[in-house]
C-alpha cells in the first residue's frame, strides 16, 4: 500500500512538473508577438475619472484582463496584492461599461487602477490577443517582462522588485 502511494505521489509530481514546463513554453510562444518597445503611454484616465501619469521614477505593471475571462478572475487577487506595493494599471478589455466595471470591482473586492478598453484600442496597441497578459516596465519605460496567462503573486512580486533596481 505504501509503495502505491509513493508511486502515485511521484506520478502527480511528474505531471505537475511537465504541465509547468508546458505552460511556460506556451506563454513564451504567445508573448513573442507582444509589443516589446518602450512604453509610449504618458497619461490615461481611469474608470474613477482620475488621471494616471506614467512617470519615469518607478516601474509599473500593466495588466490586460477581462471580466469574462476565467483565468483573469483567478489572477485578480494576485494583481490586487501587487497593487498595494507597486504601481499597477490594469486594462479591462471588452468588459462592459464604466458602471459595469465598477460593479464588478466592488463585487470582487478589487481596488486596483482600471482603464476601460471597451473598443480594444489599447489591446491592439500592445498586440494583446489573449488574456490575461501582463507587462512590467522599468523606471525608464523599458519593457523588462511580459507574460501571457496566469502568473503567481510571488512571481509578479519578484519581477516588480527586480524591475525596481
Amino acid at each position: 500500500m505504501k509503495s502505491k502511494l509513493i508511486h502515485y505521489a511521484k506520478e502527480i509530481l511528474l505531471f505537475i512538473f511537465v504541465m509547468t514546463i508546458l505552460a511556460n513554453l506556451i506563454s513564451l510562444y504567445k508573448s513573442s508577438d507582444l509589443n516589446s518597445g518602450t512604453l509610449a503611454l504618458n497619461e490615461v484616465t481611469l474608470i474613477d475619472n482620475k488621471s494616471y501619469i506614467f512617470t519615469q521614477e518607478k516601474p509599473v505593471l500593466i495588466h490586460f484582463w477581462a471580466t469574462w475571462c476565467p483565468t483573469c478572475k483567478v489572477e485578480a487577487s494576485n494583481i490586487e496584492f501587487i497593487s498595494k506595493y507597486f504601481d499597477v494599471v490594469t486594462i479591462a478589455v471588452n468588459s462592459g461599461s464604466k458602471d459595469e466595471l465598477i460593479d464588478y470591482l466592488l463585487e470582487n473586492d478589487l481596488r486596483f487602477n482600471v482603464l476601460n478598453d471597451s473598443n480594444s484600442y489599447y489591446s491592439q496597441e500592445f498586440n494583446v490577443a489573449a488574456f490575461p497578459t501582463t507587462f512590467i516596465y522599468d523606471e525608464n519605460k523599458n519593457l523588462v517582462f511580459s507574460e501571457v496567462g496566469y502568473t503567481s503573486t510571488i512571481g509578479l512580486f519578484l519581477r516588480m522588485w527586480w524591475a525596481s533596481f
